[in-house]
Order: structure tokens, then sequence, then C-alpha cells
């Protein structure tokens, strides 16, 4: 059993103590990563002329905190609040334990992220996967861009997805989605289906769907979370698209497509995995296309 750490010990003591728990192990394995990355930036945060991890926990004032929260804040709000909220994991462990009574990553204010409106037109989409799969580097990542839409999924889990997953004879996909362990069953449309068979003749020696192109180490691992975005951003400048684009828009653009298209709450979740039907409350966008159909419904006819 890991020793419980002491009041005084370097907060690197408390993310450790932390990324050891029985609570960090019942994370999913992609959650797990994650949060160590995410901790590794916090602890490498240099405040003061010093890194945050090698402050002693007894001397970590809300003041420190609070500029290394306003250093993350350079890299993006939702960035720096997924930050703080890691640190705060590990601290309030600590604090199951005894080892604090006070918390001073509760007292750092935080910026509060708008709810992002951006989504990708049919034309966006065609142009992107055409250009990525046009040229060799980008392959992966345009079936990446393609299945993500296509299925309405997060980028993440479909960076990760395995061939074991899909029955391309039947066309169909069975996944357990990695943040909350939903598991969805949805057909494969006949264009994604021919694509999918094209990239299992030429990677199916391996078991990822959309791995890296090129080897690392001798294998073809799966590309990491920090890579997807600058990938993306090569394919929407050499498209000529625009770059404020980016790959955690194109599951919003799906739903949103879905309940224009007249899908119930109901029906939704069961692409999206979500289990509680007010969770989808942000995907939510009024149209004129949809007020119609709801006014529709009513059967008035004209007077």
């Amino acid at each position: 059993m890991t020793s419980i750490p002491k009041p005084h010990c370097t907060l690197d003591a408390i993310f450790d103590f932390y990324l050891k728990s029985k609570a960090f192990s019942k994370l999913s394995p992609t959650t797990q990563k994650d949060y160590e990355r995410k901790l590794h930036h916090v602890s490498s945060t240099v405040v003061e002329g010093k890194r945050l991890g090698d402050y002693r926990c007894n001397k970590i004032k809300v003041r420190h905190l609070t500029q290394a929260y306003d250093i993350w804040l350079d890299t993006g709000i939702r960035t720096a609040n997924y930050r703080k909220a890691c640190l705060s994991c590990a601290w309030k462990h600590a604090m199951r334990h005894d080892v604090f009574i006070h918390d001073p990553v509760a007292l750092v204010k935080t910026v509060a992220s708008g709810q992002r409106r951006v989504y990708w037109t049919d034309d966006q989409i065609d142009t992107f996967t055409a250009m990525a799969y046009s040229d060799f580097r980008w392959r992966s990542i345009g079936l990446i861009v393609h299945m993500a839409y296509d299925w309405g999924q997060r980028v993440g889990d479909m960076r990760l997805l395995q061939w074991s997953t899909l029955d391309l004879d039947q066309c169909t996909m069975d996944l357990t989605q990695s943040k909350r362990n939903a598991e969805i069953h949805l057909p494969i449309s006949n264009n994604l289906c021919k694509m999918l068979r094209q990239q299992k003749e030429e990677w199916g020696f391996q078991e990822y769907v959309a791995p890296r192109v090129m080897p690392r180490a001798g294998a073809y691992p799966p590309y990491n979370v920090e890579e997807i975005s600058p990938l993306i951003n090569g394919v929407l400048s050499a498209a000529g698209l625009p770059m404020h684009l980016t790959a955690m828009d194109l599951r919003r653009t799906a739903v949103k497509e879905i309940m224009e298209g007249g899908g119930d709450l109901l029906t939704t979740i069961q692409v999206t995995g979500h289990k509680n039907i007010a969770s989808l409350k942000n995907y939510q966008v009024n149209t004129r296309s949809g007020a119609a159909k709801a006014l529709a419904v009513r059967g008035r006819k004209d007077e």
C-alpha cells in the first residue's frame, strides 16, 4: 500500500499518491492518460521562478495557483479548466486521507467557457476528406474525421478504434465509449464501409483502424491526443478550409443534423450514448427548418 504523504510533501508527491490510488485505477484507460498528461503540465508550470510540482504543499498559496491558472489560460479556457479540475481531484484525494484540511484549489477563480456553436457544412466535410484521402500522410486522419462525423462519435474513440469492433460484412459497429462506458450499436454507411474495407486490406495486420501511417519503434500505434489538432489544421490549411473548424465540432454537427432531420431525444441518445436526455441540451440549436417541422405537427391548415 502506498504510504500517505505528509502536509509538507511536494505537490509532485501528491500527484504520485493520487496516480497510484484505487480511485484513479477505476477511471477508464483513456481518462487515466488524459489526467496524467494534465497533471504533468500542472507540475511543469513555473510560478515565481519555481516548478509548481516542487512546491511544498503547506507553502502553496492561492496566489501561486491563480498565477498558474492564468498561465494555462494562454493555451485556452477549456484546457485551463481541465488542468485545474485534475489538480483538484489529486488535492481532494489527499484531503480524504486527512493530509490537508484546506483546499486552496477551490479558491482559484475560473473563467467560464462559452458554449461552442461551430458546425461543419457538408461541403467542408467532403473537401476535408477528399484532401486527406489524397495524401498518404493524412489518410488515417481523414478516416478518423469521416468516422467521427458519420457516426456522431468522439474523436478520441475513433482515434483508438480497433478492428474487433467492426463487422465489415454486415456493415455494423459495436463500440463501448471510453467516456461513459456506454455500449452503442451503429450501422456503417455504404461509403464509409467501402473506405473501411480498403483500409482493412492495407492496415488489417494490426489492431487499430486508423493508426499512424509512419511506424514508431517498429509499430503503428494510434495518434496521441496532442497530435490530432495539428494534423487536422494541416489538412484544413491545404484544403483552403476555415481554420476555426476543429475535430470536436464533428460530433456536435452530426447530432444537430440528426435533430434537424426529425430525430427525437430518445432516438438521438442511441447514437450519442448519453444516459440522461438532459445531457443533450448543449447540442440543441434552434433553426428555421426545425421550427417549420415543429409547427407542421400542429396540422393546422392555412386559413
